[in-house]
């Protein structure tokens, strides 16, 4: 799929599920790293992950441009258009968008940190790097220290 096959799905779905015509541009941005995609409040253009075509294929990227679309409309309307919008999670539920993707990588393939606990040798990943002399730990209020480095 490219960009005008994106574009055409997406005015397609517009129409089929909200009964409005989508006036912008939907495109893949191949920089979007953590989420399927976006909408682009400035300029109302939709933006999707093109590793979710390539993982999960063209149902999914459906699914994630109705979850955008509702983002597009509600805005364009004037209406709660944010997740934690009345109107988002009615409009979200109507047209059976998602509240969240398939996931690329999980939690354990994106840490790059693995602590341990001294006390009662809890392990913990981490993505990004902990202070230990702040942080403790969640089950005995231990000390922390890092044991390996994994992927960086």
């Amino acid at each position: 799929m490219n960009n005008d096959e994106l574009q055409l799905l997406t005015e397609r779905l517009s129409k089929d599920k909200f009964g409005l015509s989508f006036n912008h541009k939907a495109y893949f941005n191949k920089r979007l790293r953590t989420t399927g995609g976006r909408y682009l409040l400035k300029s109302h253009n939709i933006e999707i992950n093109p590793k979710q075509y390539q993982h999960f294929g063209e149902e999914d990227v459906k699914k994630i441009i109705l979850h955008e679309l509702c983002h597009y409309h509600l805005h364009i309307a004037g209406r709660g258009y944010q997740h934690k919008d009345r109107d988002f999670k009615i409009l979200s539920q109507q047209v059976g968008a998602p509240r969240f993707c398939n996931s690329i990588q999980s939690y354990e393939q994106r840490a790059n940190y693995e602590y341990q606990c001294t006390k009662c040798h809890a392990k913990y990943l981490r993505i990004r790097k902990v202070d230990t002399k702040r942080m403790r730990c969640g089950k005995c209020n231990g000390q922390l220290k890092m044991i390996k480095l994994l992927h960086k």
